[in-house]
């Protein structure tokens, strides 16, 4: 029987390895499966290219599919996530300068969202009357970069609207984009923050990890006809990536993972920078190395599992900001853009930990707890924010209502 072409498209970012694994690695083929990947070099490309039919999937932002659904894109597409590629895996670098002045009041390189916010926010302060603002880089308006970054900043009382600037930069432009002067920051995931560090041209000052623990980031992103037409073969597919995400996340298999992706056609960086992600060891810019617990995890603690209440978190920061009105119907499109329902019968026959619910409260755990599911045993979290709130998919009002009371900045 032939196999099924699938034509995919993704970025060179530590977290598109699952999707890499399933091509290279025989996972897809396994599965009847003939995985054509397209390395891309800007996620508006992702977007336009998915949208017009160039892919039938790709690696994508978490919040980029519910942003083609609500029609913010310019080539508005349905797009649904049947699939996550893993949690975690971002920082936020600064360049020297700003971590010099940081510094002065009272950042340290722990990694710290709250204590190294509160320095940023002091030296923002400092800066009152200067020509510019400081320019931080996020990789696409509708990204966890740009949410997350805009939290933390307005957690730690800086308004991440007129306090700073916020400019667009692809992920593998932003360190040169920092060595040039033209960013003074950047939300990215890895490799690049570390690329910063070893030029020394920046220093981490915080991690999604400690922002949002155990977090969304990158998703496959699926045209929801194609979904429709060719159900066999994206189920097919999603256990591909389920085993391939099994297999990164076995430590016996890290030094061919990262030799794999350190490849030209992939992420083109070298092995040492990659396993910093993969082991959580990151040097912040000072030379020693921090443990980061659950920096990025591609597959325990249901980390491919597409959490209905994680594209309502998401959604929840496309209203805060300004992007779309909340209402019932554009609440409905965001919760109905992830899809466990396909998770779960792709993967049940496999007998693999499924979670007993589509959403969960964000943020209620504080430590790794066992929870009731359908196969094997299955752990979550801990999955609190630093800033202590909790986010209720079925309070979902009273959340909106809570972060505009709130304004731009935290209470």
């Amino acid at each position: 029987m032939s196999s099924i072409q699938i034509n995919a498209g993704f970025m060179p970012l530590f977290d598109s390895a699952v999707l890499v694994t399933a091509c290279e690695m025989g996972f897809a083929a396994g599965e009847g499966i003939e995985l054509n990947l397209f390395r891309e070099t800007s996620w508006a490309s992702i977007r336009d290219r998915i949208a017009i039919g160039h892919f039938d999937v790709a690696h994508m932002l978490g919040p980029m599919p519910l942003a083609g659904n609500l029609g913010l894109t310019p080539l508005a597409s349905e797009t649904i996530v049947p699939f996550a590629f893993g949690l975690g895996g971002n920082g936020v670098t600064v360049s020297n300068a700003v971590w010099e002045g940081m510094l002065r009041f009272g950042a340290q390189p722990t990694l710290d969202p709250a204590r190294n916010g509160l320095a940023l926010k002091e030296l923002i302060h400092s800066r009152r009357g200067e020509d510019r603002l400081l320019r931080f880089a996020v990789t696409h308006p509708h990204s966890g970069h740009n949410y997350e970054l805009r939290y933390w900043l307005a957690g730690c009382g800086i308004d991440p609207e007129s306090e700073i600037e916020i400019v667009i930069v692809p992920p593998p432009f932003m360190a040169d984009a920092l060595a040039a002067g033209r960013i003074d920051g950047y939300c990215v995931g890895e490799p690049w923050n570390s690329a910063s560090v070893v030029t020394g041209k920046g220093h981490i000052a915080t991690v999604k990890a400690a922002i949002w623990r155990n977090s969304p980031e990158k998703v496959l992103g699926v045209r929801r006809m194609w979904a429709q037409d060719n159900a066999e073969a994206l189920a097919a597919l999603l256990r591909a990536l389920h085993k391939a995400a099994r297999w990164c996340q076995d430590h016996r298999n890290h030094a061919e993972l990262t030799a794999l992706m350190a490849r030209p056609a992939f992420l083109g960086q070298p092995a040492e920078i990659q396993m910093r992600a993969l082991t959580g060891s990151l040097d912040p810019g000072d030379g020693v190395f921090r443990y980061v617990e659950d920096f990025f995890l591609p597959f325990d603690k249901a980390a491919n599992f597409p959490w209905k209440s994680h594209a309502l978190w998401f959604y929840t920061q496309m209203v805060r900001w300004g992007d779309v009105a909340h209402s019932e119907a554009n609440a409905l499109t965001a919760r109905e853009c992830y899809r466990p329902d396909l998770y779960r019968s792709a993967l049940k026959p496999l007998g693999v930990a499924l979670p007993g619910a589509n959403a969960k409260v964000e943020g209620a755990l504080t430590a790794a707890t066992p929870v009731g599911s359908a196969g094997a045993s299955l752990t979550l979290g801990p999955d609190g924010f630093f800033d202590g709130r909790i986010f209720d998919p079925d309070a979902l009002d009273r959340y909106i209502e809570e972060q505009a009371r709130a304004g731009t900045t935290a209470t």
